[in-house]
């Protein structure tokens, strides 16, 4: 492996363990023991759902291609889980709020378990099953999980800023480290034991059924807008009215789907751009180095929301930086000349390849940011049918890129998405300035409450 490679992973992970060993008081903050067991019971389960979803991830499209089949089959298979996160996930997730927070974090165990199971099956429509129920727990792990998590933050009573505090140690810990190991313990089962590529989604079972256990035995339940009188379809009413009347709502769920539908086209785009020309290329380090990335950027978050910053108004810079990452494989297309078939890295993939981990470093700063934003806009009687809403668009996105991944040179994929993530920027501003405006025009009608009536 190239000393590049290593150069790149040990300079982040000393400005990683710089940052957290380097913390002031202006970084920390003081919080109760009531709180500090609180929160690092959800890191805890947090973790051990990532881990579960992390193991499987470097592993599913090798699996796939053990079984024979090839790469329009195997599209097919992803296609069908975002489709199903897009259709059934919206509403078994926005059953969370009536059916409860608990039961839905149960819910995705039981599901992601048994997709977990139908990969030891070589058949077609069986692995196609395992991908639906996969598609309907991703909805569930990103909607159900932060929604138990707010509401029982503010049940409890704690103060409402210490949450960014527990997103940002369970992002740092599940985005991250836990990625990191996720991918080495797979790479043992699969590769270095000898126990194959089914090994990996067993393991993930095994975890997921840990951290089901801790929350049948240690969460409490809690609900959105748990009316006996609202069906589902008045509770979707409410939470489209919701995104309809309140421009925060809606601008907060167009940031979220072009920034995740940039990422998400950034996962299946990294490989060929790293290498156009069948460079040798290490995968698994590579992988590592974007996670200890996103490491960085979620210390930074936790740093930032630490202090107090402003979330509207730094995430603009965040996609603003974004954007110029992803333009940079057009450039370098046009100004850096290919290598050898073949060969290793080219100069213009180190180029892209320290961009990319800049981008990854603003995904560790965008999921804390983004959750924080989502506990202050979203109503909480249908927060996890808003949350789930928002991943609509998303779904349909990836699911049109994954369609098309071969209809389109590379470089035009990278310029839309950087399109995207600079209107995201613009949106952000927005964001900012009509938040500004709500509170201005609050506290002037609270201090026209406290003033007394003349005689």
């Amino acid at each position: 492996m190239e000393v590049f490679y290593y150069l790149v992973f040990g300079g982040l992970a000393a400005v990683v363990a710089a940052l957290e060993l380097g913390k002031s008081g202006k970084d920390r903050v003081a919080t109760p023991t009531a709180f500090n067991s609180f929160k690092n019971n959800y890191v805890l389960v947090y973790s051990l759902m990532m881990s579960g979803d992390w193991l499987q991830g470097p592993y599913v499209y090798y699996l796939y291609s053990q079984y024979g089949f090839d790469k329009g089959d195997i599209g097919r298979l992803f296609i069908a889980g975002f489709g199903s996160s897009m259709l059934f996930g919206t509403i078994v997730g926005s059953l969370a709020d009536k059916q409860g927070r608990k039961r839905a974090c149960i819910t995705y165990c039981i599901t992601y378990i048994l997709s977990c199971i139908t990969k030891h099956s070589p058949q077609y429509r069986i692995l196609m099953i395992g991908r639906v129920l996969g598609g309907i727990a991703t909805s569930l792990l990103f909607s159900a999980f932060e929604s138990w998590l707010v509401a029982e933050h503010n049940k409890r009573g704690f103060d409402p800023q210490w949450l960014s505090i527990t997103f940002s140690k369970a992002i740092f810990l599940g985005n991250g480290l836990v990625a990191i190991v996720a991918g080495l313990f797979a790479n043992l089962l699969a590769d270095n034991l000898g126990f194959g590529p089914v090994a990996p989604f067993d393991a993930a079972a095994c975890f997921l059924a840990i951290g089901m256990a801790i929350i049948l035995s240690s969460w409490g339940e809690n609900y959105g807008d748990a009316s006996e009188g609202k069906d589902l379809m008045a509770q979707f009413k409410v939470a489209a009215k919701a995104i309809a009347s309140d421009e925060k709502i809606a601008l907060l769920g167009a940031i979220q789907s072009l920034f995740e539908g940039s990422m998400y086209t950034f996962v299946f785009l990294w490989t060929p751009a790293l290498s156009p020309n069948d460079e040798e290329i290490p995968h698994g380090f590579i992988f590592a180095t974007f996670m200890l990335s996103s490491m960085l950027g979620s210390s930074i978050a936790s740093r930032l929301l630490a202090r107090k910053m402003k979330v509207e108004g730094y995430m603009q810079i965040v996609f603003s930086i974004s954007a110029f990452t992803l333009f940079l494989p057009v450039v370098t297309n046009f100004i850096v000349p290919p290598s050898e078939k073949g060969s290793s890295i080219s100069f213009g993939g180190c180029l892209q390849l320290l961009g990319f981990c800049i981008f990854e470093s603003c995904v560790g700063i965008f999921w804390p940011s983004i959750m924080k934003m989502r506990s202050q806009y979203i109503p909480e009687e249908v927060r996890s049918t808003i949350m789930n809403f928002f991943r609509i668009p998303l779904n349909l996105f990836v699911c049109v890129v994954l369609y098309n991944v071969n209809a389109f040179p590379i470089t035009v994929m990278f310029g839309m998405c950087s399109i995207f993530l600079f209107i995201a920027a613009i949106l952000q501003r927005r964001l900012m300035v009509v938040s500004d405006l709500h509170r201005s025009i609050k506290a002037t009608e609270m201090t026209a409450e406290d003033e007394p009536l003349n005689p």
